[in-house]
This record gives C-alpha cells, structure tokens and sequence, in this order.
C-alpha cells in the first residue's frame, strides 16, 4: 500500500526543518508529502521548497481545517498520514501506522508524547495527557491529527474536515469516525513528539480556543457542564460559613489532582523539583478549567449569536464530498454510514 503524508504550515521556520528531518529518517517513508502554506512570512516557505520530494500548496489564510482538505485532494495514494510542522516523529513513525492500516484498519491511531525539558514542561505535560499509552482505553481513544493515518474512503465519508470549525477540527472528524462504527486502532508505537506551550498566557489561549471550538462544533457539552457544576459548588464552599464544604471541596481537589502529580513526580527526581510540582500541577488545572470556562461561554454566545456552527461558514466548492463508505470498508468495521 502507498501512503500520502499531508501537513500544514503557517510562520513555522524554526521547527519546519527538524520536522522534515524526521520525517525522512522514517524507516518506512512515505511515497509523497504534500504541505499546503496558509500564508507564511517568516521564510517557512524557503525551507519547505528546500525539501526534496515535498509538494507545496500556497494558500494564504486558509485554516488547519482547509490546508489538510487541500492536501488531501492534491494527494494520490490511497492512504492518507497526517503530521504537525511542530512535531517530532520516531523513526518508527509511518511504519507503525502503516502496518496497523495494512492489518485491516479504517484508521490508525498513533501515539503521541510532548518533548519535557523542565519543570514547567513535566507539570503541563501531566495535565495535558496520560505518561504512557498503558494508560489508555483504545476503546475511547480520539486521535489527535498530529499521529493519525487513514484510508481515503474513511475521510470522504465524512466529507473531510470542517473548514466551518476553526479550531477541534480533528476532534469533530474522531466523532464522525465512532458514529460511523469504522475500525480505529491504536498503535502505540506510532509515536510523535510535541512541544507545550511555554507560558501561562499561551496555555489559557490555548484552551479557551479548545473549549469555544467545542462549543461551536457541540462537542462535550456534559464534560463542560461539570466542570460549571463543579468550579460553581467550589465557589459556593469558599463562602459558606460552615467548616465542611471547604473541606469537602478540599478533598475533591486532591483526588482531582492526584493523577497529575503522580504522573508529574515519575517525570521528575529532584525532591524539590516534586514539591514545585505539588503545587503547580494543580494550579495549572484551575487554570487550565477557568480557561475552557471562559472558552466555553464565548463559544455559547457566538452560536447564539449565529456566528458559528456550520451554517455560518464561508463555503468555499467542496474538496471531499461525503459518500458512503465501500461494502468493504462497512464488512472490516461492522457498521454502515
């Protein structure tokens, strides 16, 4: 089987280049690459067009959303792998997903582990995602677009990705895939490795984008309606007069923070560097919850406001348009569009 790779690009000087080196370390690398540009000013261009075998598409402001779209379209292979500028990949990689696409998946689901270099990054990263694939459900695993491959006929059956949704637009593609019942497998060795971000500012813009693209799409409304429910009682046990909500919320918030830290002391040895942690994973939780609040509700109010959700979106002609999946594709998955 032949694979295409597809990325997107936008003012990525700095890490387009190690990205494209390794990619071609793979052991297994793919037949074409095609990187489609959003507009960059920094000189990304330059080093992608430096690249051998990679095909560039400029297309200035287009989203994560329509750049993926485009490179599909532009792509020839029947399976599609689809990588982050920003990332790393294990030489592995390709071959990982390949060989579980090869098995009989619709789609295959990589791993992905963020680059620590510190405390901040140990304390982010043990909030943002489990230590080790061990930890999780295949079952209930979503895939990130940064270490994802998948049959062609399996993003065509949910008309690509939605350029109506700025931001989760991968996440919207996963739910697709569930409802569908198409076969995704895990393939822990598939692994790619990504950068946190490097301050408080950047994480709370980071997840308030997360939570208003969640509301725009509909996506997690209970996990959201929690988090409400729950930061909402807090602030009712920090008024009360009476000893035992206080306390009660206390014990909450450690059995709430309790994984993090655990995962943040395997990443660290210093006993200082753990007592740090004790302290900053938890505040980077109220955060990292107060920033998908205020996401959330900035989200709610442009739907209400009708300015998101599918019917707001600029329609540009369809790359991909929606079909049903082959007979073959539904016997591997057991299920139909």
């Amino acid at each position: 089987m032949k694979v295409s790779l597809v990325a997107t690009v936008l003012d990525a000087r700095e890490r387009v280049g190690p990205f494209l080196t390794s990619i071609a370390a793979q052991t297994r690398p793919p037949d074409e690459i095609v990187i489609v540009d959003g507009g960059s000013t920094d000189g990304t261009l330059d080093v992608v067009r430096a690249a051998r075998g990679v095909v560039v598409l400029e297309e200035p402001g287009a989203s994560i959303a329509r750049g993926r779209n485009l490179a599909i379209a532009r792509s020839t292979h029947e399976v599609i792998a689809v990588a982050d500028a920003d990332c790393l990949y294990e030489p592995g990689w390709l071959a990982a997903l390949m060989r579980t696409i090869e098995e009989g998946a619709d789609v295959a689901m990589g791993w992905y582990e963020p680059i620590v270099e510190g405390l901040w990054d140990a304390c982010l990263a043990s909030v943002n995602l489990p230590l080790t694939p061990a930890e999780i459900d295949p079952d209930r695993f979503m895939p990130s677009a940064r270490s994802v491959a998948f049959r062609r006929e399996a993003i065509e059956a949910v008309g690509g990705y939605p350029e109506w949704l700025p931001i989760g637009e991968d996440m919207w593609v996963n739910h697709r895939w569930r409802e569908r019942g198409l076969d995704l497998r895990f393939a822990p060795d598939a692994v790619a490795r990504w950068p946190l971000r490097p301050d408080p500012a950047a994480v709370w813009r980071q997840y308030l984008r997360y939570a208003r693209g969640d509301a725009h799409a509909g996506m997690y409304p209970e996990r959201h309606a929690l988090r409400v429910a729950v930061y909402g009682g807090l602030a009712a046990a920090l008024v009360s007069r009476r000893r035992w909500p206080l306390a009660l919320a206390a014990l909450g918030g450690f059995a709430y923070a309790r994984t993090p830290i655990r995962r943040a002391w395997s990443r660290l040895g210093a006993p200082a560097e753990r007592a740090a942690a004790a302290v900053l994973v938890p505040t980077l939780m109220a955060w990292i919850d107060l920033a998908k609040l205020a996401g959330y509700g900035i989200g709610l109010v442009d739907r209400l406001r009708g300015r998101a959700g599918p019917q707001y979106a600029k329609k540009p002609r369809p790359l991909l348009r929606p079909r049903r999946p082959s007979s073959t594709m539904r016997r591997r998955s057991g299920g139909g569009a």
